[in-house]
This record gives C-alpha cells, sequence and structure tokens, in this order.
C-alpha cells in the first residue's frame, strides 16, 4: 500500500477545459518535470501554446506551484485520496510580455516635465 501511495495520478486541466493525461507520477517528482511533461504534451492544434517551463503556472487548491518544490510537497490534504486524480489548472503566460514590457520602459523615457518656478 505504501508503493501506490509513492504514486500521485495526476491530469492537467487547460484554460479551454481540455485535459492532459492523466498520467502517473511520483511523489518526489519536481513542478518543473511536471512542466517539462505539459510542454511535450501540449496538442499541436492549439494556438498561443507555451515555449519553456517559465511560461507555464501550474495550480493545485488555490496555490500556484513551484519550480523547485516536489509533488508531495505541494499535495493538499483533500488531492489526496486513495485511488483519486488530481486535477491541476494550466495557465500560459501570454508570449508578447516582453514587448509590453519593453513598450512600457519606451514609454516612461518620453515623459517629459517642465516645472516653471
Amino acid at each position: 500500500m505504501a508503493g501506490k501511495q509513492d504514486r500521485l495520478e495526476i491530469k492537467f486541466r487547460l484554460s479551454d477545459g481540455s485535459d492532459i493525461g492523466p498520467k502517473s507520477f511520483a511523489a518526489a517528482t519536481s513542478i518543473a518535470t511536471l512542466k517539462e511533461n505539459i510542454l511535450t504534451q501540449w496538442p499541436k492544434d492549439k494556438e498561443y501554446g507555451p515555449r519553456t517551463i517559465k511560461d507555464v503556472k501550474l495550480i493545485c487548491a488555490g496555490k500556484v506551484l513551484e519550480n523547485n518544490k516536489t509533488v508531495e510537497e505541494c499535495q493538499s490534504p483533500l488531492c489526496n485520496l486513495p485511488g483519486g486524480v488530481t486535477t491541476m489548472l494550466v495557465v500560459v503566460q501570454p508570449p508578447n510580455s516582453e514587448k509590453d514590457k519593453k513598450g512600457g520602459s519606451e514609454a516612461r523615457q518620453s515623459k517629459c516635465v517642465c516645472v516653471i518656478l
């Protein structure tokens, strides 16, 4: 029975309601490894897929999961049902966020303030 608890069934819910998985992962699997798995299994027909693990955020039980944590460290007691499947929400960062940052800094630089005393 202890061997079964060392593995967790996890499925990943995408923003359009479709799922990747479920798939069995060891409790010692890092969140970064889960994100790499999502990248490899991302549906090819979907637009705006993630390019790197930095583009992906995983949410489980209302918490954003950190890359350096393991699945076991992130599990909520509510998600630890024997034989149950844990669903994690996948959020993809928009690909144009770098352009927005550059545009924002240029806008700040073009501001001019005059003070007459």
